[in-house]
């Protein structure tokens, strides 16, 4: 030994030294890349399947909930650089998973491999949105209604659907559930769990359908100091829908559009457009629905008129061409006292 030279402090090695005052040996056998703990406990709904990661229940695959409790527990070196983690799971039953991890780094410019394994151990739980399931919690009451005539199955169904689209397409919400539903006189109604996702969905529902919503705050208790309130919206959708042609002012409209406050109607006569609110439309006389209308082929036809083969009986008519027709081959009609009429063209017409 140079005793004027460097040396290990632990074995007396002139071997360079990587840090402090040790050779790489000797580093390796005293430097961890990480604290693992044996086990790791994790918490899963016994119902629903939610995993509580602090303090929050989100949906987690097996891959995922694994990469999370290690990134949990485990507690890294501070000269840790550029660590990678290789993680493999070994299930051992229902409640306990064994977790294999491979450790790579660099420490002071040596490189290290280190191997773990931890015990994933799992607990039963109930999640917040369970519980409040289970306990018929609610916040809003959604009443589906129409204005002058009784909602189909078909149109119910649409609605409805359009709840579970919503809910797909907003951030995850453990609140957003459904507590009951079913069918009532004169509509459909939901209890939901949130007064926002009700007043959301009302707000698709007019922009969709048309019609209003009227909201109705009751008290139902307080807590702490505040008052606690339930949502009642109820929805009224109009007797028409986009495409539909109504009797109105003594004149034939199709529907066209919806606006804020009421819908945008189309002449069938002749070119003229106008806006109308909901108490005008009241009485607009619904004559001929959208789904009801045909689309035909002309077999021959000028610059006023057209022939067409009558779907009922197919027989030759004659109907009047709108006065928007460009020459097209087909036309769209509705039966409206029995006469076939010519109807112009609608965004709706081309969305179908």
């Amino acid at each position: 030994m140079d005793l004027g030279g460097e040396f290990c402090i632990i074995c007396g090695s002139t071997s360079p030294l990587v840090h402090e005052r040790m050779c790489e040996n000797c580093m390796r056998d005293r430097l961890n890349l990480a604290k693992v703990p044996k086990t790791v406990q994790h918490i899963r709904c016994a119902r629903c399947g939610l995993v509580e990661v602090q303090n929050r229940w989100i949906e987690l695959s097996d891959d995922e909930l694994w990469e999370e409790l290690v990134q949990r527990v485990l507690t890294v070196h501070e000269d840790v650089v550029g660590l990678n983690i290789s993680l493999a799971s070994e299930r051992i039953d229902d409640r306990n998973t064994r977790l294999h991890l491979e450790l790579f780094a660099e420490v002071h410019g040596v490189k290290m491999i280190e191997q773990h394994t931890i015990m994933a151990r799992m607990s039963n739980g109930v999640c917040l949105t369970c519980t409040r399931k289970a306990g018929n919690y609610f916040e809003a009451t959604v009443q589906l209604r129409s204005a002058g005539r009784r909602l189909e199955e078909s149109e119910l169904q649409q609605m409805r659907a359009s709840l579970d689209s919503l809910r797909a397409e907003m951030q995850p919400d453990p609140m957003f559930f459904v507590t009951k539903e079913g069918p009532v006189q004169g509509g459909y109604d939901i209890v939901l769990g949130s007064k926002g996702l009700a007043r959301t969905w009302g707000r698709r529902l007019i922009q969709r359908w048309g019609g209003q919503v009227k909201e109705t705050n009751s008290v139902v208790g307080r807590k702490d100091g505040v008052d606690l309130t339930r949502l009642t919206l109820l929805y009224r959708r109009p007797a028409f829908d986009v495409g539909d042609v109504v009797r109105w002012r003594d004149d034939l409209w199709r529907i066209a559009s919806w606006s804020n406050d009421g819908a945008l109607l189309s002449k069938i006569s002749h070119s003229q457009r106008t806006g109308s609110s909901w108490r005008d439309l009241e009485k607009a006389q619904v004559v001929c629905r959208h789904s009801e209308q045909v689309v035909v082929e002309l077999l021959s036809k000028d610059s006023s008129a057209g022939e067409f083969l009558d779907p009922s009986n197919w027989r030759t008519c004659t109907v009047r061409l709108p006065y928007d027709h460009q020459g097209e081959v087909s036309v769209r009609l509705a039966r409206i006292d029995a006469e076939w009429l010519a109807l112009p063209r609608l965004n709706v017409d081309e969305e179908e």
